[in-house]
């Protein structure tokens, strides 16, 4: 490396970014990861590039998983992986907070050690009755789909309670930024108020993600609830496609759906809300100022393409890592599109520490 490099990245690692900036609440789950063959998906009923909460009958598909020769643990959980991400790009401990609800059990124990070693600043709600969740991650058409069955179980039963403990009360307030990933509507839509409540009367950035398209339908209530507090929001074409439904916009055109949701009711006036559609291998789609601006997504060659799960989060750890820093919002979506682009060449959510994000 020659001495103009060793510079460029003794500079990055020493970034102006305090402890604690990044506020991420969310579910903590442990995936279970497996390739495999599309027939599995019909046996149990799962769609390609989908998201859902587990009922009765995929039970069994854990334990059927668990036998496979080729199956993987990795912790996951959507907004605990965007944390991780934003950690590895920022490469400065616990820059970011990460809180929700796990059992007291080994799987917890991985979760946390997995999360801190990452440079998380865990902060777990620990359940005396319920199981650490799990998360199944099916991944079919050689890495090109994947489909994820979440069985939230200790997750669950996060409660606002826990903010409310001084210790973790300061790390609220310590923090300028916020991300919470739709799925923990179904969990604890209070906890979410009080967030964007606090972000939005301490001028604070807040963040959230549509997450799954039943989300869309299913929790819009809550949702609706929340979306006045989100000055970001994150989603695919997919979901953005389900909420334009459900939400009778009265358009099919990802473009427009993103001005239209940008446009949308906002209690925080000093700011407006910034949009941001992914779209696989297309084009990310930004609506911010009643413009749109595309960025091309970097496409992979299909030995390249390992498993798409995680690419989502990871895009979002991406964006965060460089808003936490005052970078512009370009920067913020090239860096996520960079973050997902490494994360879908390997398997699960995860990362090699010797690769470095160069702005």
């Amino acid at each position: 490396m020659s001495t103009k490099e060793n510079a460029d990245s003794a500079k990055r690692i020493k970034l102006d970014v305090r402890e604690n900036i990044l506020f991420g609440m969310g579910n903590p789950l442990l995936d279970i990861c497996v390739n495999t063959k599309e027939d599995f998906l019909e046996k149990y009923g799962l769609e390609p590039n989908n998201a859902i909460l587990a009922e009765d009958k995929h039970q069994p598909m854990y334990k059927e998983m668990a036998e496979m020769d080729n199956v993987e643990y990795i912790a996951g959980g959507a907004t605990q992986n965007s944390m991780r991400v934003a950690q590895w790009i920022l490469r400065k401990p616990r820059c970011t907070t990460f809180m929700g609800s796990v059992g007291k059990d080994e799987f917890s124990e991985t979760l946390e050690k997995k999360a801190k070693a990452d440079g998380v600043d865990v902060r777990y709600q620990k359940q005396e009755d319920h199981p650490t969740g799990t998360c199944a991650v099916v991944v079919t058409k050689n890495g090109m789909c994947r489909s994820l069955v979440a069985n939230l179980a200790a997750a669950n039963h996060f409660t606002k309670s826990h903010l409310n403990i001084t210790e973790n009360m300061s790390l609220l307030e310590a923090a300028k930024f916020y991300y919470i990933s739709g799925f923990f509507l179904t969990v604890s839509p209070k906890s979410i108020l009080m967030v964007g409540e606090h972000a939005c009367t301490n001028n604070k950035m807040f963040c959230m993600n549509l997450s799954a398209p039943f989300l869309c339908e299913f929790f819009k209530e809550p949702m609706m609830q929340a979306f006045p507090y989100i000055d970001v929001l994150f989603s695919n074409e997919t979901e953005a496609a389900k909420f334009s439904e459900v939400q009778g916009l009265g358009s099919t055109d990802v473009k427009e759906i993103a001005l239209q949701v940008a446009a949308l009711p906002k209690k925080n006036k000093k700011r407006e809300r910034i949009v941001v559609f992914t779209q696989g291998a297309d084009n990310v789609i930004l609506a911010k100022d009643g413009k749109i601006t595309e960025f091309p997504a970097t496409r992979l060659s299909e030995e390249n393409l390992i498993d798409t799960n995680g690419a989502g989060d990871a895009f979002v750890g991406g964006f965060l890592s460089q808003l936490v820093q005052s970078k512009s919002i370009d920067a913020c979506v090239k860096c996520g599109i960079w973050a997902a682009t490494k994360i879908i060449q390997r398997p699960g959510c995860s990362f090699s520490p010797d690769v470095q994000y160069r702005d």
